[in-house]
């Protein structure tokens, strides 16, 4: 019996995290969850599950949640995460949140001795080097949640790692895949929420569009897979059926493929190297897709997705600058403050001008994570 933590379960990854959970009573057991502001699920799992732990938002959310279970333990905010990740029972940490925000959490698990099955992709993007530092000091597992590192991680299992020649992260294109870069001008946020293949959170939908989620892909399969950046191949592939690829040294392409069921790769996070039926699930038709289509990705046409591999290479504080400007300029976005094309601007210009530190510290990343976020901010209102 796995016990779980899980940390977003409100989201899309944690509600389906949910049910793998609920469809396997006899192996997983959840034992604590955080939700941000959804009090609303937070109940529905309190009602359902017997769980010892809780974190919320902020106190008020707490009183709430004591007026119905005045026994629970629960902790508030930031701070609140690192001591669900602390708790001295819970075997595996399920790291659903979106963010910055869920870095600290894995650290703390990892340090606590407890397995760690990620969805949040920040936790490599910024910390990447720290994370798999801990991950060999503590001896612990990392296995990843997201399908196209899921599909990597199977199409890996039972071969040499020096005979893996190439990985590719397959893409969709997101929402604006069928545009110019011309018709991209006054688009609007509803248009780019409008995700053709998978049903996702408004922030990973937005950066599905711009293509930076597919460059955090990248920088997150350097470090999962220990594979050079020369190494890493993104794909366009509009179907979404092969979640991505693998390419050995004698040209033998193994491929991953699958409905979009998030299910899948969560579940087979939490239980490799076994497999379990999938409840509730479509099988793949390749009858009836009948047609895979397949192109190279243009970083002119994406460019942050050029831009992360540049950060990536870099290393130091470079991807935790990226990643805070992109996590500020998409919620602008989202708000109506700026623009689609905005995006990438107060990206680039917050690369270019906050100052680079080659061997950054963990507090080196955290600081240039505020830098980032508020150059983002002041750069809108035209203060730098």
């Amino acid at each position: 019996m796995k016990q779980i933590i899980l940390l977003g379960a409100s989201g899309s990854i944690g509600e389906q995290t949910l049910d793998v959970i609920r469809s396997h009573p006899e192996l997983f057991e959840l034992a604590a969850f955080s939700v941000r502001s959804r009090l609303a699920s937070a109940y529905k799992i309190l009602d359902e599950f017997k769980v010892r732990a809780i974190c919320v938002k902020d106190e008020q959310d707490a009183d709430e949640i004591r007026k119905k279970y005045p026994h629970l333990d629960i902790h508030i905010g930031d701070q609140g995460l690192l001591e669900l990740a602390a708790l001295p029972y819970g075997d595996t940490l399920v790291n659903a949140l979106v963010g910055f925000v869920g870095l600290l959490p894995t650290l703390k698990a990892i340090e606590c001795r407890k397995d760690i099955a990620l969805a949040n992709k920040e936790t490599l993007i910024v910390g990447g080097k720290f994370v798999k530092a801990a991950v060999k000091e503590y001896g612990v597992s990392l296995k990843p949640i997201d399908s196209e590192h899921s599909a990597i991680f199977q199409c890996l299992q039972g071969n040499a790692h020096g005979s893996v020649e190439k990985l590719i992260i397959t893409a969709s294109g997101g929402s604006f895949r069928d545009r110019s870069r011309d018709q991209l001008q006054g688009v609007t946020v509803k248009e780019a929420l409008s995700h053709p293949n998978w049903s996702m959170g408004a922030k990973i939908t937005i950066d599905s569009a711009t293509m930076m989620n597919k460059g955090f892909e990248v920088i997150e399969a350097h470090y999962l897979f220990d594979i050079d950046y020369d190494k890493i191949e993104v794909l366009l592939h509009r179907e979404s059926i092969v979640h991505s690829l693998v390419q050995y040294c004698d040209h033998a392409l193994m491929a991953q493929l699958g409905t979009a069921d998030m299910r899948l790769p969560i579940q087979y996070a939490l239980t490799h190297p076994a497999r379990l039926p999938l409840m509730n699930s479509e099988t793949l038709d390749l009858a009836k897709i009948g047609t895979l289509h397949f192109e190279k990705a243009d970083f002119d046409r994406y460019p942050l997705l050029g831009l992360a591999y540049k950060a990536g290479r870099l290393e130091g504080n470079a991807c935790a600058i990226m990643n805070a400007a992109n996590e500020e300029a998409v919620a602008l976005f989202l708000a109506g403050k700026i623009t689609f094309l905005d995006i990438e601007t107060y990206v680039f210009k917050a690369v270019e001008s906050i100052e680079f530190i080659e061997n950054a510290t963990l507090e080196d990343i955290i600081r240039s994570d505020g830098a980032a976020r508020a150059f983002v901010n002041e750069a809108v209102k035209g203060a730098v």
